[in-house]
């Protein structure tokens, strides 16, 4: 055998194997962590929710009277009003135990209600979104992206979608403010957000210098 082909497939062989137990070590570091303050969590009593950011729903500004006719829209208007009356937080990127630390464990479930409301919340402004866009409401499909992204959602698609509304009104640089609330999301598609609009700032600068 070569000796110089056994010396690399030695040194290639010491280095899988030292990479492996690193790897291993730090899932078991990990998974203490994960364990230590799983159980800090499970100790922390209930605390005031007061200082939550609760959501209030402008309905009155929405386009509840366009495409009336289309059930669809009809559906996420009677999504959107039901939400009117019901607690809502957007929760996006706590774990179960940053909640439980945060705010105690006995909260949890009526925390978790509150983030599910949320969610149904962005969801159901989004579809309407869509569907206002597909008929040529941009500007009425506006006003509920802009919404949305005050409340810092995190749908991608609320945030491309308002970029190139803004483009179309010659208004690009209003993207740097979607940049910055993108930046502040605690969200695992933050970057991949911030990167698609700063491209879109890009092309937008380079169409229309």
């Amino acid at each position: 055998m070569n000796l110089g082909f056994l010396a690399s497939f030695i040194t290639f062989s010491v280095l899988i194997s030292y990479n492996v137990k690193k790897q291993a070590r730090k899932n078991r570091s990990s998974e203490k962590d994960f364990w230590t303050r799983e159980s800090q969590a499970n100790s922390v009593r209930r605390k005031p929710l007061d200082n939550l950011n609760y959501v209030t729903i402008p309905l009155e500004k929405f386009p509840t009277h366009l495409m009336n006719e289309n059930a669809d829209v009809m559906e996420c208007i009677g999504i959107v009003e039901s939400l009117t009356s019901r607690k809502t937080v957007n929760l996006t990127g706590w774990s179960n135990t940053d909640l439980k630390l945060e705010y105690g464990t006995a909260n949890i479930t009526v925390l978790s209600e509150y983030d599910q409301n949320y969610t149904l919340l962005v969801r159901t402004l989004q579809k309407w979104s869509d569907l206002l866009l597909e008929s040529g409401y941009d500007k009425e499909a506006s006003v509920l992206l802009e919404f949305a992204v005050s409340t810092n959602t995190d749908i991608s698609r609320t945030y491309y979608q308002l970029a190139d509304y803004w483009i179309s009104q010659g208004e690009s640089f209003r993207i740097e403010r979607l940049i910055r609330i993108a930046e502040g999301l605690r969200s695992a598609s933050k970057d991949s957000i911030i990167r698609h609009l700063r491209q879109k700032l890009k092309q937008s600068e380079k169409q229309f210098p």
